[in-house]
């Protein structure tokens, strides 16, 4: 398919004519050798003039950590487990690199003087951070859905209160923000967010009872970690964006759509009062909206392959079931119930998935784990860190004892 447009080369020369005469954008990475992470980092590697690197944290990846730091001039590494420190010290030594560990030190390194985080820690880990660097009204580029999720009316409020800038990076929020730039959302009706389905999207429900772990990482799409996988898998990823979407577009649930679209090309739909929809589309690829983060309000070439619909042919569609993928449907409850609901949905859905994928328990019993804990914490309130922390805790232990009870 032909291509109409700016060439690549003067793409580049666009966004090089962007960053005249500034200083390089100064960058945190937070999740630094995780899917997200390692994305960041090539779209770094072939800009280097136009950013530098602040702060590079990781859990346990020394190695990689250790090579991405050298590679881009880190000024500072941070491993999150305290263990690894001596390790993650040796294999610095020598670069001036500052060596850190623990996750105090990665709260820390979130501080750091910075013109943007990255966050990109998967899970509830990521949370303490993410406030801190939103505290000091860094500008952060959100690829943490679980932030929002367990603590979204708190994260909103410092937001507003310190005036950050959030630019999201999850395919499906980018795709609304990109759409809603500059229009107003007073005129919007609902907004629709796609999804893959996953890879077992015409499976049975007996079929469903024997899936493996290997099978539920193996996305037909998305290259992404194991927890994310298995999230889109049983459909609760789409469940967690739909929170995360409330909380970044001001959206009641019932007006957030979920669409299944097996080809991922479309990454979400803006549909107006006036009958218009709106949509973003691209290859399946991260380092779109991660660049469009990172280069905004400018946009930056990538080495993603372009977008042929010709090639592609069709584009399907089909209403997403909520009961055959019973966490989509969980999460809606949980955003309607309000109050811990989402901090417990999201913490019993993480101990959940991580038993499966140790093969303590079944595919199907993962939302099952999660409903309980739901049931069994009912609702309560949260009106701060410490509070969510709390339950946060709760959950993972109630979690954690029913899925003792089932492997039992």
């Amino acid at each position: 398919m032909g291509q109409t447009g700016a060439s690549p080369a003067t793409a580049l020369e666009h966004f090089e004519d962007f960053l005249q005469g500034a200083a390089p954008r100064r960058i945190t990475i937070l999740g630094a050798t995780g899917s997200i992470g390692r994305s960041t980092v090539d779209l770094i590697r072939r800009h280097p003039r136009a950013f530098e690197i602040e702060a590079l944290t990781a859990q346990d990846n020394v190695v990689e950590l250790a090579e991405t730091a050298r590679l881009l001039g880190a000024r500072c590494a941070v491993i999150g487990n305290a263990a690894h420190y001596e390790a993650l010290k040796r294999a610095l030594a020598g670069t001036g690199v500052e060596v850190a560990a623990g996750p105090a030190a990665i709260v820390e390194a979130a501080q750091r003087p910075a013109d943007m985080v990255v966050a990109a820690i998967v899970g509830a880990a990521g949370l303490e951070p993410s406030l801190a660097a939103i505290r000091c009204g860094t500008t952060i580029a959100l690829a943490n859905k679980e932030t929002l999720v367990c603590a979204g009316a708190l994260m909103m409020a410092e937001i507003e209160r310190h005036g950050t800038t959030v630019l999201p990076v999850d395919s499906e929020h980018s795709a609304i923000f990109q759409v809603l730039d500059s229009l107003r959302m007073e005129t919007v009706s609902r907004i629709i967010l796609t999804a893959s389905g996953g890879p077992f999207r015409e499976f049975t429900r007996e079929q469903l009872a024997r899936v493996t772990p290997e099978q539920a990482v193996a996305h037909p799409n998305w290259s992404m970690g194991a927890k994310v996988s298995v999230d889109s898998a049983t459909m609760m990823n789409k469940g967690l964006e739909l929170i995360e979407a409330h909380h970044l577009f001001g959206l009641p649930e019932s007006q957030i759509d979920v669409l299944v679209h097996p080809q991922s090309i479309i990454h979400s739909l803006v549909a107006h009062c006036d009958g218009s929809v709106l949509a973003q589309l691209g290859t399946p690829d991260m380092r779109t909206p991660i660049a469009c983060a990172l280069a905004w309000p400018s946009r930056m070439p990538t080495p993603v392959e372009t977008l042929d619909l010709a090639a592609i042919g069709n584009l399907t569609f089909e209403a997403a079931d909520p009961e055959r993928f019973s966490a989509l449907r969980l999460a809606r409850e949980a955003l309607q119930r309000g109050g811990a609901a989402p901090t417990i949905l999201n913490a019993a859905n993480e101990i959940a998935v991580g038993a499966f994928l140790a093969g303590r328990v079944a595919f199907l019993e993962i939302p099952g784990i999660v409903e309980t804990v739901l049931d069994r914490l009912g609702s309560q309130d949260v009106t701060a860190l410490d509070d969510i922390t709390r339950v946060d805790r709760e959950a993972r232990s109630s979690a954690t004892a029913e899925v003792a009870r089932l492997a039992g």
